[in-house]
């Protein structure tokens, strides 16, 4: 996702920028910019912006150099309008230079509203608007750039960490922060004998891009704002007052900043998914009616439109729990296709059918070409995946961004979840779409989409004690996972995690299946992962329950909070918020996630990069 990096001193600022800018390409980007208050120029405040990597745009500034002491530095992932140079960060209008992540949920009553007050935009970007809104409540009388800031930050409704330079201050830095990281880097300490402390100060949205110069930080609150100086930084609250914000040391060498304190990327990834969560949902929410915006997908449908749901791996497994939702919620007929498969069997595809390609990369061969066959048939191309501008993106008719963030594991995590968020809000967008989910129906779930990061963190909470039952099945060599329902899906999800990462041999299986074969197996050394989530089902998976400890097994259950007998049958359980049933698989996936990554580190393999696997299958 977007990176933001800023700097105040006495330094020149571009090479800081730059070096801050390639600490952040690990998340992800697709454009890059810098913006330099220089006023030494005619123009005040120096950008430079380019499409691609940031090798672009350090090359773009050694043929043109900018010169100055205070800058703003940024690379995007676009989520309004196309990776181009015109709507890539810092954005400008008038004197005023912004750089923003997030997203501005009521953008586009603002860009009406400034349309109509003459206001000209060169990008597609919500972030403009705040430029625009900040260089109209600047006042030259008063000269006070944080004032203009904060009645700009009145209109705004969304998540933001924003950073605003001007033409007329040259040595300050105005920054803002709600519901997206953004941290103050203080200038270094000296050590007794050293040199007195350079006068500098830092902003980044992530600490790796400023720990080669200090391990000072400040946590800006939601509401926050601050004014940074060279000589420090003054944190204003939500309401305008100054406050004190402790400063804390990290203690994570810059190599290891990237993993912010995490051992592997993989557990990190697993610990960003209410962040990855709330950022899928955003944009997509709306506030003022409480449904779901997809504005930008212009599907047609008649009564005999079906949904071809086209995906590999982990994405396939999105793809069985996305069948059981859309049918259930928008009733329209759905198949699921490994896409691999796909096209070697001759699919029958009609003019109003629909193929959904789902994929973390875009990139992933065998989707791509299913996708293709499908939309050459005379599908409409939809594409559900996390990174912008890829393949696949560009291959479909419609896109939907995931917004996840950079998935660095190969083993996937985050990239699942908020594929199931995705696709849930998808299901109930079609059923209000074509009148068969009742309003209130629809309410309650996008209440519940809303509530979902806290509940994930209710469940991280808890790793501790999933590490402990990793422990004492770690002597495991087989593993059988059972789930019914929408917890099928979360079922073949939590064995293939465990495979992919620890090389334990694991089988997911639909409950209603495991006397078909699957109990012969079942003895005292194999662990059985049961998914007994209250609702439908719950009556048959307690029945299995009562099977698997009547043969010996094992039983680790994922379970509802307030089950008061789950902890009778089990030998093991892990308690989930109770939330609606088409919400469990996200929540019940995390748990099951952890488990995998727990019992792959205690047996000391390598979780990042297991053994034969590629983060992106680009080949058939």
């Amino acid at each position: 996702m977007c990176g933001i990096i800023g700097y105040t001193g006495t330094r020149e600022a571009v090479p800081l920028l730059l070096e801050g800018l390639r600490k952040l390409e690990y998340r992800g980007y697709d454009s890059a910019g810098v913006a330099v208050v220089n006023p030494e120029s005619a123009r005040g405040t120096v950008r430079a912006r380019c499409e691609g990597k940031i090798a672009n745009l350090s090359a773009l500034l050694e043929t043109t150099p900018i010169s100055g002491h205070t800058g703003i530095g940024h690379t995007r992932w676009a989520t309004h309008g196309p990776p181009s140079e015109r709507n890539a960060h810092p954005h400008r209008a008038g004197k005023v230079h912004v750089v923003h992540n997030g997203i501005i949920e009521n953008h586009r009553v603002l860009r009406s509203e400034l349309a109509s007050d003459g206001c000209q935009f060169s990008s597609d970007t919500d972030s403009e608007l705040v430029a625009h809104l900040v260089d109209r409540a600047y006042s030259d009388d008063s000269h006070d750039l944080h004032a203009a800031v904060r009645i700009a930050l009145e209109r705004l409704e969304g998540a933001y960490a924003l950073c605003v330079v001007h033409d007329a201050h040259p040595k300050e830095i105005i920054i803002a922060r709600n519901k997206s990281p953004l941290l103050i880097g203080l200038a270094a300490r000296p050590r007794e004998g050293d040199a007195p402390p350079r006068e500098e100060t830092f902003v980044a949205s992530d600490a790796s891009a400023m720990l080669a110069h200090t391990r000072r930080v400040v946590d800006l609150a939601d509401g926050d704002t601050a004014r940074l100086h060279p000589a420090g930084a003054t944190v204003f609250d939500a309401k305008g007052v100054p406050v004190k914000r402790r400063p804390r040391t990290i203690e994570w060498s810059p190599v290891a900043a990237e993993k912010q304190g995490f051992k592997h990327f993989m557990l990190k990834e697993i610990f960003e998914q209410p962040r990855a969560i709330r950022n899928t949902l955003m944009g997509r929410l709306r506030s003022d009616s409480n449904t779901v915006d997809f504005a930008d997908l212009d599907l047609k449908f008649s009564e005999h439109t079906k949904i071809t749901l086209l995906a590999c791996g982990t994405s396939w497994h999105a793809a069985l729990a996305g069948k059981y939702l859309i049918e259930q919620l928008a009733r329209i007929p759905v198949e699921v296709d490994l896409a691999s498969e796909y096209r070697y069997r001759n699919p029958i595809v009609r003019q109003d059918d629909i193929a959904i390609a789902i994929s973390q990369s875009g990139e992933t061969a065998d989707t791509l070409a299913a996708l293709r066959e499908a939309m050459r048939i005379g599908a409409t191309g939809v594409a559900i995946c996390n990174v912008v501008d890829s393949t696949i993106a560009r291959a479909a008719d419609f896109v939907l961004y995931t917004h996840a963030g950079p998935e660095i594991s190969v083993a996937s995590t985050k990239a699942f979840t908020t594929q199931l968020t995705m696709l849930t809000m998808l299901a109930v967008h079609l059923g209000l779409a074509n009148g068969k989910l009742p309003v209130a129906r629809a309410t309650a779930l996008v209440e519940g989409l809303r509530a979902l990061p806290v509940s994930i963190d209710f469940v991280l909470g808890q790793s501790s004690l999933v590490k402990t039952i990793a422990r004492r099945y770690s002597f495991a060599r087989d593993f059988l996972y059972l789930g019914r329902g929408l917890s099928f899906p979360v079922a073949l999800e939590g064995a293939l995690k465990l495979k992919e990462i620890s090389y334990v041999h694991a089988e997911g299986y639909a409950s209603g299946e495991m006397k078909h074969g699957p109990i012969a197996l079942i003895d005292d050394q194999m662990p059985v992962v049961m998914l007994a989530l209250k609702g439908p089902g719950y009556d048959k998976a307690i029945s299995n329950l009562d099977q698997v400890r009547a043969r010996g097994g094992k039983i680790i259950a994922v379970a509802s909070m307030g089950d008061a007998h789950i902890g009778d049958l089990a030998d093991d359980v892990l308690l989930v918020p109770n939330v609606d049933e088409f919400l469990q698989p996200i929540l019940a996936s995390v748990p099951l996630q952890l488990l995998a990554y727990y019992t792959a580190d205690l047996k000391g393999t390598d979780v990042d990069q297991p053994r034969n696997l590629a983060k992106s299958v680009t080949v058939e």
